[in-house]
């Protein structure tokens, strides 16, 4: 863009906010002689606008080689300015507010932040102290994630539906016509009471095999019960009360026993970024369906729905032989605010390391969710189900980044960013007798 160094906007005394639209010849931001608040919220709509709050002076923003900088003036009530001394910061608005969020921002924004408080203090001892610091609100929004070049998504609308809805679970004469069912008890010695005689679940790990992830989704609390890790004993904060979706209130599922209200990782505020509807100190279960069938290894592999992605090439499924190819891996964590449970992937499958993935229970079930239950059962069914006996804890930034990379998918996956309801834990004359204990820990 072409140098400029006239005053792009001008913030007054007395006002309450101004917005400025950074443009696509910004590469980064400076503010100067100002104590700042700074955050960073995701807004598809907002295509890199900054909005100042707060502010306890005047102010100008200029913009000069792709550097907008914004200038205390006048602190209010004085009648002298500051001599605009002291970058506070220099944000790189070609990585965070202009083009492509970095999303691993939690550990990248800290150590900004870590910076900007640094000369802060530094700013703050230079300058006399008759003449305060001002100080002044800045949210960075960030734009909408940006995605693959689009294409054929030829895994639209390929999941099957003839012959697939969902049926009474028991039949007149007692048997279950619809199959095993999940998620089940998959505590240590559970054998469920439904005999099972066809094809065994996959023991071996879906990553050492050649079914891939397709999707990514998790439900409030847990639909699987361990005994002493998730169950009906767990503890939780208070629901949020504005949770729902088109069907009703969502439903909570199996709690962990975490959760501590003295222990301020369970109850610190998080700002949720790109995750809709979570709560700090909540269990949630995650499920990473797998397929032979998903289109592995190419922009479309990741769908929503997942039976899109599952049934993406159905004709390299073999439904003789399904839990062989098609299957779940879960994982129950409780969110935290605590960088120390920083795992950076969780979108990719199910974190495997210490006691993650060392106490694993497999099975054959089905599909879940709550239009299911112990009266109508899934008819996508038999799967395998690998499921991690253990409670976690993970960070909330964790889970902030799976949403979006999630989001930066070509498919678009905003209808999974959200927890989904759980389904009652499968009656005993559902679940398969057929359940085996297997670790994943290398």
């Amino acid at each position: 863009m072409t140098a400029s160094t006239s005053a792009d906007a001008v913030g007054n005394c007395g006002d309450d906010s101004a917005e400025i639209t950074a443009t696509d010849g910004i590469t980064s931001l400076q503010i100067d002689g100002f104590k700042t608040n700074v955050s960073y919220k995701a807004s598809p709509s907002a295509k890199g606008k900054i909005v100042f709050e707060d502010f306890e002076s005047s102010w100008v923003s200029t913009t000069e080689g792709g550097v907008m900088t914004i200038t205390a003036g006048e602190k209010c009530g004085m009648s002298s300015g500051m001599d605009g001394s002291g970058s506070l910061a220099v944000f790189g608005l070609s990585s965070i507010a202009i083009g492509y969020p970095l999303l691993s921002a939690g550990a990248f924004l800290m150590n900004e932040f870590s910076s900007v408080a640094a000369e802060r203090s530094l700013m703050e001892d230079t300058h006399d102290n008759d003449c305060e610091v001002p100080t002044v609100t800045v949210t960075v929004f960030t734009p909408e994630i940006r995605k693959p070049p689009q294409g054929e998504n030829p895994c639209d609308g390929t999941k099957p539906t003839e012959g697939f809805d969902n049926q009474a679970c028991f039949a007149e004469d007692g048997t279950v016509p619809s199959g095993p069912q999940a998620g089940a008890n998959v505590s240590k010695g559970y054998v469920g009471d439904l005999e099972y005689a066809g094809v065994a679940p996959l023991m071996d790990p879906f990553y050492e095999s050649d079914l891939c992830p397709v999707n990514v989704h998790w439900h409030l609390g847990a639909e699987h019960l361990s005994d002493g890790e998730y169950d009906a004993n767990g503890v939780g904060p208070s629901e949020i009360t504005h949770r729902r979706l088109a069907a009703g209130k969502v439903r909570k599922g199996n709690l962990c026993g975490f959760y501590d209200e003295d222990d301020s990782k369970f109850t610190d505020h998080y700002d949720w970024k790109f995750c809709q509807d979570m709560e700090v100190g909540q269990t949630y279960e995650v499920h990473w369906p797998h397929s032979k069938g998903g289109a592995c290894g190419t922009p479309n592999q990741y769908q929503t729905p997942f039976y899109d992605g599952v049934f993406c090439y159905g004709d390299r499924i073999s439904l003789d032989s399904l839990p062989q190819h098609v299957g779940v891996q879960a994982q129950v964590f409780t969110i935290v605010n605590d960088e120390s449970y920083y795992y950076p992937d969780l979108m990719r499958g199910m974190i495997v390391e210490s006691d993650m993935g060392a106490d694993m229970a497999v099975y054959v079930g089905s599909t879940t969710g709550t239009t299911r239950d112990n009266t109508m059962c899934s008819s996508y069914t038999p799967i395998t189900w690998q499921v991690d006996r253990k409670c976690h804890m993970i960070s909330a930034s964790s889970f902030d980044k799976m949403c979006a990379d999630m989001m930066s998918q070509r498919a678009d996956m905003s209808d999974d960013i959200h927890p989904h309801g759980s389904r009652e834990v499968v009656a005993d004359g559902l679940a398969a007798n057929n359940l085996e204990s297997t670790s994943h820990s290398p």
